[in-house]
């Protein structure tokens, strides 16, 4: 536990001026973000005495070891700032809502020729009208599926409308009426997109006008005895209003306004969000945070503010925001919210009528939801918290193990040998902490010496983080000086934790346990390879699969734990989730080297080239019998670069020619170019290691060179990065798939 008078900075060097500030643990991660009026005032509040401030304050600054701030002209630019900050470093003590952005939206793609209605989730993009959003998906396909009728607009996917226009013939929905079939030209774009945009009115909530112009039309086809068309009339203002009964009206002349509610006790708070469109209930979402910090009401609904308008702009930013209490000070919350929208915003109290009755309604429905989290909570919580005090009880650990590392290795048959590393905090997998690493310190099948370098190289990457930034030195490390500075050999220096934005890179923070995929072997390995760099504060142990043993090191027996051990449970979870991401690297990388081939190994050919040189000739058998002289011909293709295309040719030979198993005929089909584009050059990859020794077809000149081995410089391939971050994970295939591979 830090003291906080060991980093408060003088009074006189913190400005008397508006700005944002932010707090820094040990390891130089944002841990708090704030804003202020006057940074002076506000920093002084947080280095009084600590028994005199509020236990979530007093845990984040003595958790702190450095504050800095920066100054801007105004608080509207200071709560920008702020916004802008909380999203790019996710400080651990600031409210954060829980908005899983899983919400489904109406979504209208007017940035297309012919406009689609369909649902959305994630982020908003760019040309698209979006309508909600909606609790539940049916929702929006029941509203759709009513409007229809009177907006036959086109909801199909890209690939069923382009077959459809290949075809000529409609999908279902244009045959019962309810697409205006767009596909084959029944419709032309500039109609369709009309509709598109009667539809967007519609669902905007500007029904009424459209309903009473239908049924002047129904009332005219009825006079002129037209009674087909006065009877599908008919049917479509039924199905509009059907629709519109769906979200009744709450508020009177059609006001536009987002009404938020809060339920709050003193650990966490709960908000509810109503969307009121044209007078009616358009959408509703609810957000759920832990009070990590000292926060009044009025705090909670900036914050809500933030998370809700942070990315918005124009129209979705309404004109009356009600809430039941108001930021302090208002004045910069409402001039950034009029910025947002480009027009003046209203953020206040409703105080009597139908509004506050609204607002009621609201505020019961984050009660709801808040009674309703904090029952799935405590069990998940619950568990959670009983499952890391087994694994610390078991493995004799001094605290619970609040981060964990787990590692794998994954290879076929010794080939294309990759490891894993995963990560879980406070037993929920962190995904954006997972990496991946090629196994180049040597070839072949041994996980015993990767699980060595694998572990060597993470945690060489820590210290040389802890080195740079002054918590680390050689002598810290008794050992270390055998295994090689940090920060040295192989892997590189690194970008680390740098001054401007002090964001991780890599591999920054230790964990309190690492586990690896094996038995006692693999353990003494991991065990090894952190006592040769000096680490002794990180607990390691293994889990076989076998009998889901947990072993520890430079213990005979193994630490059984109950099969219904809840601390076992989490530790299978955590190799599970590792041997599915080593899996899936490997998958990546066999795939990518079964479409290699000879072209990928010429130096400065890269895939454009490549095409070039490929539509030059037609494919590679024509290559195969070009001149060096001929492939200089190809544009942007120098004397060096057209002898390696020859040499790497050379040294690879034609695939075997295709035989019609029926008749014995031999087909005489041209040879596809190797890991070219589909729409370029289709066909199967032939390895490289597949090649006989010679091929007659190739130009003399071509063949002389290939065997005094005469490569260009230029042609000798590159290597590869040693450490590849990981992105989201593809889930794995079947368990016969798994079977295939050893890890």
């Amino acid at each position: 536990m830090a003291d906080p008078s060991s980093y408060r900075p003088k009074p006189g060097q913190i400005p008397d001026a508006p700005g944002v500030y932010k707090f820094r643990d040990e390891h130089r991660r944002v841990i708090y973000v704030g804003k202020a009026k006057s940074l002076r005032q506000r920093l002084a509040n947080y280095f009084q005495d600590l028994a005199g401030l509020h236990p979530r304050t007093r845990s984040m600054v003595t958790t702190a070891a450095s504050v800095e701030w920066t100054v801007v002209n105004n608080e509207v630019e200071a709560l920008q700032l702020e916004y802008s900050w909380i999203k790019e470093f996710d400080p651990r003590f600031n409210v954060k809502y829980r908005d899983d952005k899983s919400y489904p939206y109406l979504a209208v793609t007017l940035n297309e020729q012919f406009p689609r209605v369909q649902v959305m989730r994630g982020h908003k993009k760019k040309g698209v009208r979006y309508f909600g959003p909606y609790s539940h998906a049916w929702a929006i396909r029941d509203t759709v599926d009513l409007l229809l009728r009177a907006f036959p607009v086109r909801t199909c996917s890209a690939g069923v409308f382009k077959n459809a226009a290949r075809t000529g013939r409609p999908c279902l929905l244009g045959y019962i009426g309810k697409c205006s079939a767009p596909c084959v030209e029944s419709v032309t774009p500039e109609a369709h997109r009309e509709l598109a945009e009667d539809f967007c009115d519609f669902m905007a909530g500007r029904t009424g006008t459209y309903i009473r112009r239908l049924e002047r039309q129904m009332a005219d086809a009825a006079e002129e005895m037209e009674y087909e068309k006065a009877a599908r009339l008919r049917d479509d203002i039924e199905a509009l209003k059907k629709a519109m009964e769906k979200s009744a009206v709450v508020l009177a002349d059609a006001t536009d306004a987002d009404l938020i509610a809060l339920a709050e006790d003193e650990l966490e708070a709960a908000v509810q969000i109503f969307h009121v469109r044209g007078g009616r209930v358009r959408g509703q979402r609810g957000w759920v945070t832990d009070k990590v910090e000292a926060v009044t009401s009025g705090d909670l609904v900036e914050h809500a503010l933030q998370q809700l308008y942070g990315e918005e702009s124009g129209d979705t930013v309404p004109k009356e925001v009600l809430v039941p209490a108001l930021p302090d000070p208002v004045e910069p919350v409402q001039a950034w919210l009029t910025e947002r929208r480009g027009a003046n915003v209203s953020l206040r109290i409703p105080q009597r009528g139908d509004k506050k009755a609204l607002m009621e309604t609201v505020a019961r429905n984050a009660q709801q939801s808040l009674v309703l989290h904090k029952t799935k909570r405590a069990s998940d919580l619950t568990t959670r918290s009983r499952a890391l005090e087994e694994i610390a009880a078991a493995l004799e650990l001094d605290s619970a193990p609040l981060r964990i590392e787990c590692y794998d290795i994954s290879h076929l048959q010794g080939d294309d040998v990759v490891a894993s590393m995963v990560v879980f905090e406070d037993g929920l997998a962190r995904k954006s902490e997972y990496r991946r690493f090629q196994i180049k310190g040597f070839e072949g099948q041994d996980d015993v010496r990767s699980m060595h370098e694998v572990i060597t190289r993470r945690f060489r990457r820590y210290l040389s983080d802890k080195e740079r930034t002054g918590e680390w030195s050689p002598e810290d490390a008794g050992s270390a000086g055998a295994a090689g500075t940090p920060g040295a050999g192989e892997d590189g220096p690194l970008s680390g934790l740098t001054e401007e934005d002090g964001r991780p890179k890599r591999f920054a923070y230790p964990p309190q346990l690492v586990v690896v995929d094996g038995g006692r072997p693999q353990v003494a390995a991991a065990q090894r390879a952190l006592d040769e760099l000096g680490i002794d504060d990180i607990a390691v142990c293994g889990l076989a699969k076998r009998l889901e043993e947990v072993w520890v090191p430079d213990e005979d027996d193994p630490v059984i734990l109950p099969r219904t051990s809840e601390g076992l449970y989490l530790l299978q979870r955590v190799r599970d989730e590792a041997h599915r991401f080593a899996i899936t690297y490997q998958r990546t990388k066999r795939a990518k080297r079964f479409k290699a081939g000879p072209l990928d190994e010429v130096r400065g050919l890269g895939d454009a080239r490549k095409r070039t040189v490929i539509k030059h000739f037609g494919s590679v058998k024509r290559l195969r019998a070009a001149t060096i002289d001929q492939i200089c011909e190809v544009p942007g293709v120098g004397r060096k670069t057209a002898e390696a295309i020859a040499v790497a040719l050379a040294q690879a030979a034609p695939p075997a020619p295709a035989v019609n198993m029926t008749t014995g005929e031999i087909l005489e089909d041209e040879e596809p170019a190797m890991n070219v584009p589909e729409d370029e050059a289709p066909g199967e990859i032939i390895p490289e290691d597949e090649a006989p020794a010679e091929n007659p077809e190739l130009p003399a000149d071509a063949a002389r060179m290939a065997e005094n081995q005469e490569l260009p410089a230029e042609g000798m391939p590159g290597g590869h990065e040693s450490v590849e971050d990981g992105g989201e994970p593809v889930t794995t295939g079947s368990p016969e798939e798994r079977r295939g591979h050893t890890t």
